[in-house]
């Protein structure tokens, strides 16, 4: 169980993709403009990390070395496509606003390093775990960025939510600020990449300080002793 605590604790915070990593930096910045857009990128991901670190997980012994980054790609690639036309059949419009991005997961640097760090190299139950927590992670960090633009640029947090939810998305939009006319610079580049330098500061401060509390104790504990 502590294995996969600490699967957990990697995927989601120590070494999390987008905010230690800083990988998969296009998609991240490029869809994060709004909640659904980045739930819906966020997910798509998650599913093929599960998905391609299962496969192979389950295929890492018959697989010769010298041909295992071509057999990874081809099985990202054939999993990024089976999204890519699920989506199309059931998220449309959806799959209209997120466009390149969702076949672009096949280039994606978190899928192949995960498969070829983790994956290829441990067995099927802890491959599925990191390719989930890893996911999460990503997912997390894609939520927090469209949330902070969303609510900046548009005033509003889950707007177009039925592109996602169906029709019972069509009451989850809130509107924060009645009449807003919007921030520009929040839902443009610039504002994604604002957006993600304060996510990561925040992650390195709460980083700091934890570092910092063994060693307060550290030093309260013998000058008591002394007292």
């Amino acid at each position: 169980m502590s294995n996969y605590r600490q699967i957990a604790y990697e995927g989601l915070w120590k070494n999390n993709s987008s905010l230690v990593q800083i990988l998969g930096l296009c998609p991240l910045l490029a869809v994060s403009n709004t909640m659904v857009n980045a739930l819906g990128l966020g997910l798509a991901t998650m599913l093929t990390l599960v998905t391609t670190n299962l496969a192979i997980s389950l295929i890492r012994h018959l697989v010769r070395p010298e041909i295992r980054i071509p057999v990874f790609v081809l099985i990202i690639a054939s999993v990024v496509t089976t999204i890519e036309l699920a989506m199309n059949a059931w998220f449309h419009e959806l799959y209209n606003l997120l466009g390149i991005f969702i076949p672009l997961i096949v280039t994606n640097c978190i899928i192949m390093g995960r498969a070829e760090a983790f994956a290829s190299k441990h067995p099927v139950s802890e491959a599925v775990a990191d390719g989930f927590f890893m996911g999460l992670g990503s997912t997390i960090v894609l939520l927090l960025l469209g949330t902070l633009r969303e609510a900046i640029g548009f005033g509003t947090l889950m707007q177009h939510a039925e592109l996602l939810f169906g029709d019972m998305g069509r009451a989850m939009t809130v509107t924060l600020v009645d009449n807003y006319k919007g921030y520009l610079l929040a839902i443009l580049p610039p504002g994604a990449f604002i957006g993600l330098g304060l996510l990561i500061a925040v992650k390195n401060i709460i980083d700091k300080r934890l570092a910092e509390k063994p060693a307060r104790v550290m030093v309260a504990g013998p000058s008591k002793a002394v007292s």
